[in-house]
Parts: C-alpha cells; sequence; structure tokens
C-alpha cells in the first residue's frame, strides 16, 4: 500500500497538465552513509533478583505464552541491593559493527531523512495563493531489522494545504513545530549519525493535526505559531476523552536571521492529556494516593504538561566562519512523573518497596564550529545534558555545580562530541565523513540500553 501510495504521488506530478507543471515541483534528498558503531550495554542489561515470596510455586498453566500461578503463589522478585547501596545489576552485551544509514539492529543515532514529495501553488488573485505540500519520508535500509525484505516503509513527512499572501503562511497538516523550527539552521551535523537530536538529545516534534501560521520577514525578525488539535488522540498513548482542546499542544517561536547572524527564542508545550489514556486521564491523580492517603507505589498519571524552551544563537558563513550555540530546558518530562513499584532486599535481608523513577528535568546545550575553504569544510561539535530527579536508579547523576568539579559539571551527566569533513562536489552533491561519541552517567542502568556509544560515518548526500 505504502509503494502505491509513493507511486500515485510521483505519477501524478509527471503527468499533470503542462499549466499545473508550472506551479509543481517534484524534489527530493537521498542520504546514504556507510557507518561503524561501538555501542555499550546494546542489550541484555537486567537487575539482579530474587524471589521473596515463600509460597512461590510453578505455574500452573500457561496463556499466550505468559505463566498462570495459583492464588498467593506466583513469584515476587525482589532487587538485590549491593553493599554499597546500590542495585545490582547484570552486565549487558556491547555492539561493535558495521550498518547503514542508521538503521539496522543496534546502530545508533538520528535518520538519514532521505524524502521525496510534491509541493506547489495556485494563484488566487489579489496577491493570495493556495498552497500544498506532500511529503514522504523514504526509508532505504533495513529500518525493519529485515535485509531481504524489502519493506522498509514510507512515512509521511511535512504534508499540508494553506494559503500564503503578503501577510504570511497559513496552513493545516502533518509539520515541523516552530520550536524545532528555530535552530534547524544551526545543526551543521544535521541528517547525520552526530545529528544533535541523536546525540545531545534535543526534543524536535513534527506534529500531525497542527494549525500553524508563519509570518513574513520584517527586516530580518519572523515569528511562527502553531497549535495542535488532537481530537481524541494523544502521543502515543492510545485515545483520552479529555484529550480534547483546540491546543492540546502549542509552539511559539520568534527568529531574528539578517546576513550572518542569527538568533531564536521558542516555547513548546504538551498537555498532561496528551500522554495518558482515557482511563488514566479520568481516574485522575487521586488514583495515586492509598486509603491511608500515601501515594501508591505505582501510578501512571501524569500531572504537568510537558513544556520546553530554547534559545538559539549563530554567526553563519562569516568570511567562511560559522559558530552556532543551542540551549534547552525540558520540564516535567512526562515518564519522570510516573512511578512503577519495584521491590527491593537489602543486604540485611530486609525487604521493601520503591518506585522506578525517571528523568523529570534536565538542561541541555551545544556549541559547533565550522570553517569552509573552497569546496570544503571542518566542522566540530561538544554539548551536554545535565538532569534531574532521576530516581533510585541513578544515584550517579551529576546535582551540584562548582568551580572545584569544573570539568564534571561541563560534561553534565551526559556528554558528546563530533569532529567532520565535507567536500560539496556541486551545489546538490555533497560527501562527509565524521566521528562522533556519546557518554552517559546511565550507562548501565536497565532500561538506558546503549545510550553510551561513538561512531564513524561516511556518506553522500544528493538534493533533486
Amino acid at each position: 500500500m505504502q509503494k502505491k501510495i509513493l507511486t500515485l504521488a510521483i505519477a501524478a506530478a509527471m503527468v499533470a497538465p503542462a499549466a499545473a507543471m508550472a506551479e509543481a515541483t517534484l524534489y527530493g534528498k537521498l542520504n546514504m552513509s556507510i557507518d561503524y558503531a561501538d555501542v555499550k550495554n546494546a542489550r541484555g542489561l537486567s537487575y539482579e533478583t530474587v524471589d521473596v515470596n515463600p509460597n512461590s510455586a510453578a505455574p500452573i498453566g500457561f496463556i499466550d505464552g505468559d505463566p498462570v500461578y495459583a492464588p498467593g503463589t506466583a513469584p515476587q522478585d525482589a532487587i538485590v541491593i549491593g553493599p554499597d547501596g546500590k542495585p545490582v545489576v547484570n552486565r549487558g552485551d556491547d555492539f561493535k559493527g558495521w550498518g547503514i544509514s542508521a538503521d539496522g539492529g543496534y546502530m545508533p543515532g538520528s535518520s538519514r531523512a532521505n524524502r521525496i514529495g510534491v509541493k506547489g501553488s495556485e494563484d488566487l488573485g489579489n496577491g493570495l495563493k493556495a498552497i500544498y505540500q506532500v511529503e514522504l519520508g523514504l526509508n532505504l535500509s533495513a529500518a525493519d531489522d529485515n535485509i531481504p525484505s524489502g519493506n522498509n516503509g514510507i512515512s509521511y513527512r511535512n504534508s499540508f494545504v494553506g494559503l500564503a499572501g503578503n501577510w504570511g503562511t497559513f496552513l493545516v497538516g502533518r509539520h515541523d513545530t516552530p520550536l524545532k523550527i528555530s535552530t534547524g539552521k544551526l545543526d551543521m551535523f544535521s541528517d547525520t549519525m552526530a545529528d544533535y537530536n541523536g546525540t545531545v538529545g534535543f526534543d524536535d516534534l513534527r506534529v500531525d493535526n497542527a494549525i500553524a501560521y508563519i509570518s513574513p520577514s520584517f527586516s530580518g525578525f519572523s515569528f511562527a505559531g502553531a497549535i495542535v488539535a488532537p481530537g481524541g488522540a494523544t502521543a502515543g498513548f492510545g485515545q483520552n476523552i479529555n484529550s480534547d482542546s483546540l491546543a492540546g499542544a502549542y509552539s511559539l517561536a520568534g527568529i531574528y536571521n539578517n546576513g550572518p547572524f542569527y538568533a531564536s527564542l521558542a516555547y513548546e508545550s504538551l498537555d498532561k492529556d496528551m500522554f495518558m489514556n482515557s482511563s488514566t486521564s479520568v481516574a485522575g491523580s487521586s488514583a495515586c494516593i492509598d486509603a491511608m492517603g500515601q501515594p501508591t507505589p505505582s501510578c501512571n498519571y501524569v500531572g504537568d504538561s510537558y513544556d520546553k524552551w530554547r534559545v538559539g544563537l549563530g554567526l553563519l558563513d562569516w568570511n567562511g566562519f560559522t559558530l552556532s550555540g543551542v540551549y534547552e530546558q525540558q520540564d516535567n518530562i512526562p515518564s519522570g512523573q510516573t512511578r512503577t513499584a519495584v521491590n527491593f532486599i537489602d543486604a540485611n535481608g530486609n525487604i521493601y518497596v520503591g518506585s522506578a523513577d525517571t528523568v523529570e528535568k534536565q538542561s541541555l546545550w551545544q556549541i559547533q564550529a565550522a570553517y569552509a575553504f573552497g569546496n570544503n569544510a571542518v566542522k566540530a561539535m561538544y554539548g551536554s545534558v545535565d538532569r534531574s530527579n532521576a530516581g533510585t536508579f541513578a544515584t550517579n547523576l551529576n546535582e551540584t555545580v562548582s568551580i572545584k568539579n569544573l570539568k564534571n559539571d561541563l560534561e553534565g551527566d551526559r556528554y558528546t562530541w563530533a569532529i567532520g569533513f565535507d567536500h560539496n562536489f556541486s551545489k546538490r552533491t555533497k560527501a562527509y565523513v565524521l566521528y562522533t561519541a556519546v557518554d552517559d552517567d546511565l550507562n548501565g542502568t536497565p532500561g538506558y540500553e546503549g545510550i553510551e556509544w561513538s561512531g564513524f560515518s561516511a556518506g553522500m548526500i544528493h538534493k533533486f
């Protein structure tokens, strides 16, 4: 079905009448790379556990492969706490090997964002135009971990209809949020193994159900705003009857782009109901409190909206030099607001119940620099993440800032760097090589497999 969609999209552009072809453009980007990666603890991490239920017995049967136990006889595993006061972890397995374009098994980093699309407009008179775009993402490597399948899939990228004039552009459909747009020009490693989303972890979104406005430029200043009307949909949590707002999410950005100077400020918020299904949302926060008024060990309720704000600064292509910086603050991360009950047993045999909390807040930043000479360019980047409220399983995170610990403070809880070289064969074709590495204090923690890695990538990009 997906192949038929692609065929129809291309055919529509190729067989359209000549008058329409003047207003329609077929475009695309192909980016393929040969990658080598060294991924730490790519699989198999687990906590050492023991059965603390004296009545545990063998299962009496199985349903859909899951064991069924007689009442009161199911094993109750408890995580073993070592003499150092930390959970005992069974070591995972590393991955060292080759892949193509970030796809296939354990290859890290962001996708190469291959795409093909059709866009165009119709003059409606009086300076008004109808605009449209249909853009498809192409997976040209083993995205489904099945190399001979040939069914790697087609996804929708920015696809919309709208109106444009001297007053700006209004569109409805699927589109990048203004926060994502605000710093797109500042990532010189975009769509490569060292892309700032896949290394530092900036949270860029492309959303469905978007209603967006983009202003014209006023002496270099422009504004973009978007809202999302979910209609009961969520951010991957099923349906939610309370996800009914015209602005279930919204994103705002102000941008200054004039000559080599670039600056942006953006804010984005996703309503709490975007991260719960109907049952959890209707039950509310009261379901997280027991009859004694104490917090329950487990709770999927998300109480606050997920908020992000981002600042970007750049000096772009100034006598061959480019320098950029991006800072992002993420507050009330949904997974950090939920709780999962976990049994523990310490070195003295004491059993207690805790919660497997995760990161609720983090600050991310990155700087990049490049110098272009002739058809070539050299570039480098460094980025860091500082987390907080990571709970029981992340006792090794940095929480203090001091001159004495300046190195650790700059590294934060996660740090990454990269170097690269580009060669432009033409305005549309470029070859590149790069090396990048990511170090993370949560490496070795179950649930965070494969977050520490390094890799080499050699690729080629062609735009049409």
